[in-house]
């Protein structure tokens, strides 16, 4: 019997991983609560164990006395003689307890007392053990399997491999290692509940291969998995000098290969996170190769992502999985178009003018309603008024806008403000005024005068002359009417 409880003892404590000193503390506990029932009082019970937990000993203090008024308590010196040489009144003696003294029922509330807290101990302290592991990979066998559901041996428990969590790619034989992550403790039984499909499996499993990752210089922003089909990984590096996709693919691809195999096949990529959505979303859609990304609506957070033709059924991927993975990666909306496609969308001014300048042919903005951030009840107040064109809205003075209906001084101003973020607007120089040659008009030439000889000394006189102004001599002058003179000729 004594070797017995000495098993059961040393079990607990190596097997169940129990402390030594709270297991002794519980047996204590309930050979002191059956000592009670039978002699009323525990106060001078002492319970001491045996070397190797070989037996255990029950003893009661009692106090010397001359006359006995509490048996459970007391003991006369003739009875105490008996038992110590030298005894007297006042000592106080350790008396073990014949363990026939109690009577089966006592016996039996002590056994079940101790059974029920140690199972409760036990299961506190596996509950507390393998929760501290929550989250961390952990190596069991293959026990047994009930409805698609795998029981783990964990050594010193079961865990509870629910079918839910396990890779429609894997297949599982009894006694067959198994590697999986805890994704659950719960404190009744206690239950480990195992997972290999869950993305922190791969996470942990990528901190065993890649050393940048477990010591935190590459850093993993996300995992997205379909489990047993695709998994892709998202990762940054803290230093300049490292390449978080290469330090994670490994050279010649080792690392990668290793978690591969580790997922049966499944497959993986990795993928460099870029605070820039138009950028993550183009990696996100790895293999594929993409053209270009256009945000559709960022409140929203709807994307377009635009490729050749020949990439399309890549970036989609079988059964769209591939785009469904990289919506879950970027949480983003993202739709596949090729150009083709994107080109016949019917979409808004401002999808338009993305459009052109995702294909290199940007178109103008004209029109009010076409500007971004335009006050629509401004846009429609001045739409009714027939200003429809930007070029129209700054033609007109200041004075003309504020008579329109519904717009105010701040209106005006504010659309203005619009149209600067917005708009380059290119004055036209005024063409350089040509200089203008202005042919003055030819002035009537004055006729010259006649110049006539002085008949007697030849000097220049002139019609005007009644004298010659070098010799005196008078002079007169007598016209032919021209007239005359033709006709006689």
């Amino acid at each position: 019997m004594a070797s017995e409880m000495a098993e059961a003892i040393r079990q607990l404590i190596f097997d169940k991983g129990i402390s030594e000193d709270l297991v002794l503390k519980t047996i204590e506990d309930a050979l002191l609560a059956a000592f009670k029932k039978r002699f009323g009082t525990s106060e001078n019970a002492v319970i001491r164990f045996k070397d190797d937990y070989d037996g255990v000993e029950i003893l009661a203090k009692k106090t010397i006395v001359e006359e006995v008024d509490d048996p459970a308590l007391e003991i006369e010196l003739e009875e105490a003689l008996e038992l110590a040489e030298g005894a007297e009144v006042g000592d106080i003696l350790e008396i073990p307890v014949d363990p026939t003294e109690f009577d089966l029922q006592e016996v039996m509330l002590a056994k079940q007392t101790t059974r029920q807290s140690l199972r409760e101990i036990s299961r506190d302290t596996l509950f507390a053990e393998f929760n501290a592991k929550r989250g961390e990979i952990i190596i069991g066998y293959y026990q047994r399997e009930k409805n698609g559901n795998i029981y783990v041996d964990l050594g010193k428990t079961e865990g509870f491999f629910p079918r839910k969590f396990q890779s429609p790619r894997e297949t599982y034989q009894p006694g067959e290692r198994i590697k999986a992550l805890i994704v659950e403790v719960t404190k009744t039984g206690p239950q480990i509940i195992l997972s290999r499909t869950h993305p922190e499996f791969v996470q942990k499993i990528l901190e065993l291969e890649v050393p940048e990752v477990y010591d935190k210089t590459v850093e993993v922003y996300k995992i997205v998995r379909e489990p047993g089909y695709r998994t892709k990984i998202a990762v940054f590096s803290h230093r300049e000098d490292v390449d978080p996709v290469g330090a994670c693919v490994g050279l010649k691809g080792i690392r990668i290969q290793s978690i591969i195999r580790e997922l049966e096949g499944e497959k993986i990529d990795v993928l460099k996170y870029e605070a820039d959505p138009r950028r993550f979303i183009m990696n996100a859609l790895s293999p594929a190769e993409v053209r270009d990304v256009y945000i559709l609506d960022e409140s929203k957070r709807q994307a377009l992502a635009v490729v050749d033709e020949s990439q399309q059924s890549v970036a989609i991927g079988k059964q769209g999985m591939n785009v469904r993975l990289a919506n879950r990666i970027c949480d983003w909306n993202i739709d596949v178009k090729t150009e083709e496609q994107f080109r016949e969308l019917d979409i808004g001014a401002d999808a338009r003018r993305a459009a052109s300048s995702l294909f290199g042919d940007e178109e103008e903005l004209l029109r009010l309603d076409e500007l971004p951030g335009v006050d629509q009840r401004v846009s429609d107040a001045l739409m009714n008024a027939g200003v429809e064109m930007i070029e129209d809205f700054l033609a007109r003075p200041d004075e003309e806008l504020l008579a329109i209906e519904g717009i105010s001084a701040e209106d005006i101003e504010a659309l203005r403000a619009v149209i600067d973020e917005n708009v380059e607007v290119i004055e036209e120089e005024p063409a350089e005024e040509e200089e203008i040659q202005v042919e003055e008009e030819p002035q009537a030439e004055e006729p010259e005068e006649e110049a006539y000889e002085c008949p007697d000394c030849h000097a220049r006189i002139t019609p005007d002359m009644t004298h010659c102004p070098q010799c005196g001599v008078a002079l007169s002058f007598e016209y032919e009417d021209e007239d005359a003179a033709d006709s006689e000729s």
